[in-house]
This record gives C-alpha cells, structure tokens and sequence, in this order.
C-alpha cells in the first residue's frame, strides 16, 4: 500500500484542538482538506506528520509552537494613536480589527491593550504561542 511522500497531494479529515481540549478548527461535516504535502500550504508540523501515513490511517498528533504558527512576537504588537480611530468606533480589547501596510496588504489585528493614548494591536496569527493537537485521517492519496 502507499505511503505519503513530500509532492503528493493529499485528502484528509482533521480534528484540532488546544490543550485545554477546545476546538480551534475541525472537517466534521465538510470535505476533506486537499493539499500538497511539503510545499507550505499548511503549518509544518502538520505537513511533517502525514509522511509515510497511508490510506485509511488515523493518527494524533501533538505540534509544538514553532511547528505550527510560532511564538508569539512582540515586533507583531504596534501602539495606535487613539485620535486616528474614527469618532463612532469605541476600541475595546479583543475587538477585531484589519489594517493594511504600505503595499496594499490586508491583515488582522487585535486590540491587546488600551492606553491612556494609545490602543496596542497585536497582528500575531490567533493560534500563535500555542502547542496544537490534531487528530487527523488519510483519506486519499490524489
């Protein structure tokens, strides 16, 4: 039978969770994700654990931080003048913002903090810092 290699695309079920046992994302009721092991389309402790699965197999499997959306970066956190938020929005902390840079890119932030003049914005992905959980089923081998 055959076994998952770096260049095959695959179809998979998944189950992911955090420590505490809460959901953060699952396939129940969808179709299965399809992708291409080992090229980055997915976090790379992912990728790494579905090699030399085949069809049919079930595993678990436990991704540290750095192998999933990395640590958390204080270079991800900017402080934003209060005066530029318009007059009808109130900031609070968890609200959930996007921005752009320079080249035109959208990209979510955060409010992690409000000061007495600045609110700080945290761009880190949501998932960053934590160790992950998957359980994942091979579905196919495309």
């Amino acid at each position: 039978m055959t076994q998952v290699k770096n260049g095959d695309k695959v179809r998979v079920h998944y189950h992911g969770k955090l420590n505490d046992g809460s959901t953060f994302d699952s396939s129940e009721g969808r179709a299965p994700l399809e992708f291409e092991v080992g090229i980055g389309q997915v976090i790379k402790g992912f990728d790494d654990a579905l090699v030399d699965m085949k069809v049919g197999d079930k595993k678990t499997v436990v991704i540290p931080a750095e192998h999933a959306y990395g640590e958390v970066s204080e270079q991800n956190k900017i402080e934003y003048p209060l005066s530029d938020f318009p007059e009808d929005m109130k900031p609070e902390v968890g609200l959930e913002l996007h921005m752009s840079d320079n080249e035109g890119n959208n990209f979510p932030v955060v409010i992690a903090e409000i000061k007495e003049d600045t609110v700080v914005l945290d761009a880190n992905h949501p998932l960053a810092g934590k160790e992950l959980t998957f359980d994942i089923e091979l579905v196919e081998i495309v």
